[in-house]
């Protein structure tokens, strides 16, 4: 396998030392965060209305090695915090790692969800709004110093053990 394939049996997860303390943060706190973040990334996008789509849904995201968990909704055209007690239309699960490839570009959507590294729940209409927004996004002038740190991040977490995928539902 060339040092670029990615081996889909077995993938690098967060230390369980690194994960512990990131478990003790609340969602709303997580999601409240990543929402600032991702407004301020998308602002382009939220303008244009291309995230519309979520608007009045919940979307969850659970990195499920880092014990993060963030819940998001769209209103009055920016990305909020959703409320812990209305439920979610769509669940996004998958490693540290498989959302750093995200983010980093280094696998598309398609791959990762297509191979069960980033796994969908809920409506599969939503989440094909959400696969195919991020496959049109062009971050990397935006992303600037930070995408840095994003590669920097993945390629930490690539060096560590392997540990092998359980198979879906267990």
């Amino acid at each position: 396998m060339s040092a670029n394939a990615m081996d889909i049996t077995a993938t690098p997860l967060l230390p369980r030392p690194f994960a512990l303390p990131l478990g003790l943060i609340p969602t709303a706190a997580n999601s409240l965060v990543l929402a600032n973040i991702l407004n301020r990334l998308f602002a382009p996008e939220l303008t244009e209305g291309e995230l519309e789509f979520l608007e009045g849904h919940v979307m969850l995201i659970n990195i499920s090695d880092a014990r993060l968990t963030y819940r998001l909704t769209l209103a009055n055209g920016k990305l909020k915090a959703a409320d812990k007690r209305l439920p979610h239309d769509l669940s996004i699960e998958g490693s540290i790692y498989d959302f750093l490839l995200l983010a980093t570009r280094r696998e598309d959507a398609d791959t990762l969800f297509f191979n069960r590294r980033l796994r969908l729940g809920g409506s599969t209409e939503l989440g094909l709004y959400v696969k195919n927004f991020l496959d049109a996004l062009e971050l990397d002038d935006r992303l600037g110093p930070f995408l840095k740190l994003l590669n920097g991040a993945t390629d930490l977490i690539n060096r560590l053990p392997k540990l092998p995928r359980r198979p879906l539902g267990t």
